[in-house]
């Protein structure tokens, strides 16, 4: 038997806006809430445990230092990347430069707070 990932857990200042970020980009929707204040959303009709992971935006007071080791790559499931790109920018992402050459099939943005991910070109399958 081997693991899966289930959860990730993102820190951040924001965890509201982060929640409303990540629900409109990835479909998803508030799921729960902690006392702490994190903030769990993940697929409709889903919830923690289910075949897709869940997002916990955790509230967090520590400075980030430098560039993400672990970010998230996202792919388009009803559109082309350049539609698609469109979307994430009317949605509060921004383009980043983390040293790509220019050439990547990929465009490497940031959330609200800064947290760096990827765009690929291909499209996927809707779950």
């Amino acid at each position: 038997m081997a693991c899966r990932i289930s959860e990730l857990v993102v820190d951040c200042a924001d965890p509201e806006l982060l929640a409303a970020f990540w629900s409109e980009v990835l479909g998803y929707r508030e799921l729960g809430r902690e006392d702490d204040g994190s903030i769990e959303i993940g697929p409709p009709g889903a919830g923690p445990g289910g075949p897709q992971p869940t997002l916990v935006l955790s509230p967090s007071s520590d400075p980030r230092a430098g560039k993400l080791r672990l970010h998230i790559d996202v792919s388009a499931t009803d559109r082309d990347q350049d539609a698609e790109l469109e979307r994430l920018l009317a949605l509060g992402a921004r383009p980043v430069d983390v040293g790509q050459s220019g050439a990547e099939s990929w465009h490497v943005l940031a959330d609200p707070e800064g947290n760096e991910f990827c765009l690929l070109r291909a499209r996927v399958r809707p779950l």
